[in-house]
């Protein structure tokens, strides 16, 4: 498939997006206590190792991995601060979390519309839907839980 200098570049910036909640995902899954919290991390970043696939083969890229492995527990940033208690954590974490899939959503609305082929356009709505579902599955978390009570 031919791609455009600009389809390139916003792909690219795509795939850096998709690496970054890999990261993301995989890390607050590890410093999570609640193992339903901790399952849907781990899904979402199975998922977005999917999409990260999806755009290396858009690009040429097949056999490409994320750039920045899985650090080990002693070499995460852990984000608790001294004293918090695991839920306050875990609102931190997905609080984040749904910033980081705001972000990313909103950022494939830019590839989509600047998208020449129709088969990429397809490929990135079809990602763009499921990010939208991670940060519905987010919020939803958060509202069960008590952590986000929209007014």
């Amino acid at each position: 498939m031919q791609l455009t200098q600009k389809e390139k570049s916003l792909l690219q910036d795509q795939l850096h997006h998709e690496e970054v909640c890999i990261q993301k995902y995989q890390s607050y899954a590890q410093q999570t206590q609640d193992p339903k919290l901790q399952q849907l991390f781990n899904d979402y970043a199975s998922q977005e190792q999917q999409h990260h696939n999806t755009i290396n083969q858009l690009l040429g890229n097949p056999n490409q991995q994320p750039s920045g492995q899985q650090a080990s527990p002693k070499q995460q940033n852990k984000l608790q601060p001294q004293g918090m208690q695991n839920q306050q954590l875990d609102a931190l974490l997905c609080n984040d979390m749904l910033m980081t899939e705001k972000y990313v959503s909103n950022a494939y609305d830019t590839t989509i519309f600047e998208a020449a082929s129709p088969q990429v356009r397809q490929q990135l709505q079809h990602i763009q839907q499921e990010e939208q579902q991670h940060g519905e599955g987010i919020f939803n978390y958060m509202q069960d839980n008590g952590m986000y009570q929209p007014q």
